[in-house]
């Protein structure tokens, strides 16, 4: 019997991101600079597919004729006369969603595979809505079936070598090829953002190729210096390495030809010329050219139609390096966006409360963008509450950012009402209803301005120019002066590697918990005394809840965490745990319905005393380590915390099991689709713009349950 846990409830929760009232106030031109960024992001989008898993492509595509060829309604008809229940054609209907929700068959929140919940035998019978081309169909079919049923140990998760399925690697690497290409693209001052690598064997030596995401394809006529540099045939260590364009090509054409469409509509200088830069980062695969783009972003101050598009968050590479493709177009929403200047505002004032020297830092703090944006378009495997970006350290560090809170995925977040609230005491449960979507936007508000956003890293150049005074600088936790830091092209991700997206968002998590205890920081966001401490309260409750519901994410069999959020949430309940004097308690209790249960519980009197110094100890930690680029210390903190063991006073892994019986299928997301109806110039008639339209892949769209195809294919 397969365990639950691999299926996908046919009563998901399923949320919408309304945006219709955003878009509609904006003007024609903003209307038509939205669209085409949003087909650039749906097409790109698509790219994800690829970096999923082997069969994810054909899954999308069989789904894809399959619903192109008739309505839902129709389709039930054809099942059901087939012989399947109605469940069981809700179920595959739930799976259809679940793919185009996570952008193919694992999970975006989890790394988990999902798989069909009906037998195999009555999957063909979709294939019977399609008669005009049956044996391709049955093809495709043959192509995917096997793995998209497959609960094989390695085939459950994604992960490196034997832990799991990545399509960043061929699928014989491991660790050791990933730590040795890292080595190369560093020695070549290439970034491993839009990489993927695939290893051969030529004559009993290892070769490796290296593919980068490119419109350009090999052997293509378009010379370009920095890309032409690149490329080619390369000796290191004593193995031969390939660096190749054309990765995803042609979908990174179609983004391209968006991207030179919406700068017909652009707002401003600075728009046009960081749309021109990154169509010429996914036509000649240059990062160099997105790092360009995305310098012209951040100085598109407060537009009222914001996006941003790349290989951006690493999350999903079990090495750390690889950039998942993700592109969001969203509208500007001005109430929530001035409470978000206001922090931007104080940051100056809050950030020298945070628990680290002076010298670890930034010199001086670039007050970024801080809007609230309601999501037209959020193209990848899944949807985010905030975003700090760019992420590349570089710009961060000397020339600012943005941060972007998601209104309408926020407003997703207040529905507590309809959460089973698992783990909490009854007294705990109203108070955790009426404030968690409140403390949620406090949380992410502090997390991503001025916890993705502080820090300094301690950098030695190319040239030997330090960015700090090394024969002054004293490490605070050893007393000594800082003796190790980043060299050349050494990045954050690059030295921390696997370990670092988790631990960079556990340092913004306890930012946020650190500063949330500031009255200044508490009314920006309109709360004051009694609300104030509730707000408090709730927020640290809902980390400590976190922290152990983080457990379903954790995989024993290879002692692995899969989702960098989850993982680092459990690590502060470990650390709050570890405060004693009765901050935090967890016990496993017997449930109303005899099975397994637990509480936690949160001393509301010790958060200001207990809970303040232990966050501020361990956040010092954190940034001295990262500052330092002492992988191994920080490695040695991190990991510590990570583990998940039967031993000592509490019993994780008997929690966990507690955690997944109790747990409850996270959100699927449905989001608009836009439609230009009429033909622009190139085209002679609205028919020719209709046939052009029905190429496009629209159906990339985020799908709910009914499999609502927003689209004229």
């Amino acid at each position: 019997m397969v365990d639950s846990q691999y299926y996908l409830s046919n009563d998901i929760g399923i949320s919408a991101l309304d945006c219709g009232e955003a878009f509609r106030l904006l003007s024609p031109q903003e209307k038509m600079y939205a669209h085409n960024l949003s087909r650039a992001a749906w097409y790109g989008g698509l790219a994800v597919l690829l970096q999923t898993s082997p069969e994810s492509a054909n899954i999308f595509v069989l789904l894809q004729r399959i619903f192109r060829k008739q309505t839902p309604a129709q389709l039930e008809q054809v099942a059901t006369a087939a012989g399947l229940s109605s469940e069981e054609y809700q179920a595959f209907l739930v799976y259809a969603a679940g793919l185009y929700a996570n952008m193919g068959n694992y999970k975006s929140f989890g790394d988990t595979k999902f798989i069909p919940n009906l037998p195999k035998v009555k999957q063909p019978v979709m294939l019977s809505a399609f008669q005009e081309q049956p044996s391709e169909m049955e093809a495709l079919w043959d192509s995917c079936s096997g793995l998209l049923y497959s609960l094989e140990d390695r085939q459950k998760q994604l992960g490196l070598g034997d832990k799991g399925i990545t399509t960043y690697f061929s699928g014989n690497c491991c660790l050791e090829d990933a730590e040795l290409a890292q080595k190369f693209l560093d020695s070549k001052k290439l970034s491993a953002y839009n990489t993927r690598l695939f290893k051969k064997d030529n004559g009993g030596k290892a070769c490796y190729e290296v593919r980068l995401a490119s419109a350009v394809q090999k052997g293509q006529n378009y010379m370009d210096g920095e890309c032409e540099s690149c490329c080619g045939s390369f000796s290191f260590e004593d193995k031969e390495f390939t660096v190749k364009r054309g990765d995803y090509g042609p979908l990174m054409e179609k983004v391209c030809h968006y991207l030179q469409e919406a700068q017909t509509y652009a707002a401003n200088e600075n728009q046009r010329k960081m749309l021109e830069e990154y169509q010429r980062s996914f036509t000649l695969g240059s990062v160099d050219a997105h790092k360009e783009g995305s310098r012209y972003w951040i100085k598109d101050k407060g537009p009222i139609v914001e996006s941003y598009i790349g290989f951006i968050e690493s999350y999903r590479d079990p090495f750390g390096s690889r950039g998942e493709f993700e592109g969001f177009v969203a509208v500007v929403n001005k109430a929530m966006s001035e409470r978000f200047a206001k922090l931007v505002s104080s940051a100056e004032v809050l950030l020298p409360e945070l628990p680290w020297p002076r010298e670890f830092e930034k010199d001086t703090f670039l007050k970024p963008d801080f809007t609230s944006l309601d999501v037209l378009t959020f193209a990848g495997s899944g949807i985010p509450a905030g975003i700090n970006i760019p992420n590349y350290d570089d710009i961060r560090q000397s020339e600012g950012f943005k941060n972007v809170s998601l209104g309408n995925v926020l407003a997703v977040a207040y529905a507590t009402q309809k959460e089973k609230l698992t783990f909490l005491k009854e007294e705990d449960k109203d108070l955790f209803i009426k404030w968690k979507g409140p403390s949620f936007e406090v949380q992410v508000g502090l997390h991503e301005l001025l916890g993705h956003g502080s820090g300094k890293l301690f950098v030695q150049d190319d040239q030997g120019k330090f960015n700090f005074d090394e024969s002054k600088v004293v490490n605070p936790e050893t007393g000594e002066p800082v003796s190790s830091w980043y060299r050349g092209s050494e990045t954050w991700d690059s030295k921390f590697s696997t370990i670092a997206s988790s631990y960079e968002e556990c340092r913004a998590e306890c930012v946020g918990l650190y500063l949330c205890l500031n009255k200044q920081a508490l009314s920006i966001f309109g709360h004051d005394e009694q609300d104030a401490e509730d707000v408090v309260y709730v927020n640290w409750l809902s980390m400590v809840r976190a922290g152990l519901l983080g457990l379903e994410f954790y995989t024993p069999e290879s002692k692995s965490w899969r989702q960098a959020h989850m993982q680092a949430r459990f690590v502060i309940l470990r650390v709050l745990l570890e405060a004693g004097e009765g901050l935090v308690g967890l016990e496993e209790v017997t449930g109303q319905d005899g099975k397994p249960d637990a509480r936690i519980t949160l001393d509301r009197s010790k958060i200001h005393t207990v809970g303040k110094n232990a966050i501020h100890r361990f956040l010092c930690k954190l940034q001295v380590f990262k500052s330092t680029a002492d992988v191994d210390g920080g490695r040695a903190l991190y990991d510590g915390y990570s583990t998940v063991s039967d031993s000592g006073a509490y019993n994780f892994l008997r929690l966990r099991e507690t955690v997944l019986l109790r747990k409850e299928a996270r959100k699927m997301f449905v989001q608009a689709n836009t439609r230009h109806f009429f033909p622009p110039m190139r085209c002679a008639s609205k028919a020719g713009y209709a046939r052009l339209m029905a190429t496009a892949l629209s159906v990339t769209i985020k799908l709910s349950v009914t499999i609502r195809v927003l689209s004229n294919c």
